[in-house]
């Protein structure tokens, strides 16, 4: 009878495939576990996702790009006004280093 040793190797190749069904469902456990407690412990941290940070990111860039536009139209037109006046703007003196700061009220 030939059915014995391919019964055998039939019955191998099964505990085999078991075997690694087996360590593929502990890896998965695995997995799960470490992405549960890896969260939680970000969670505590209070770290910034990085979709909200992206976000903040442009929202950055936009508003720098938009306060150096203003601060071209500021200069540009404080130049039209003192020519209005008839005073000639200062020669290489820029706006943002004549201007001075307010000082915050005190409570």
């Amino acid at each position: 009878m030939s059915t014995g040793p391919n019964r055998i190797l039939d019955e191998f190749a099964k505990l085999v495939t078991d075997a690694a069904g087996a360590a593929q469902g502990v890896r998965r456990e695995v997995e799960t576990a470490f992405k549960s407690q890896a969260e939680k412990i970000l969670n505590t941290m209070d770290v910034v996702q990085r979709e909200e940070f992206e976000a903040m990111r442009e929202m950055a860039l936009k508003t720098r790009a938009e306060n150096e536009n203003l601060a071209a139209r500021v200069a540009e037109l404080e130049a039209r006004l003192s020519k209005i006046a008839g005073q000639e703007p200062e020669a290489g003196s820029e706006t943002s280093t004549k201007r001075t700061t307010r000082a915050a009220p005190k409570k």
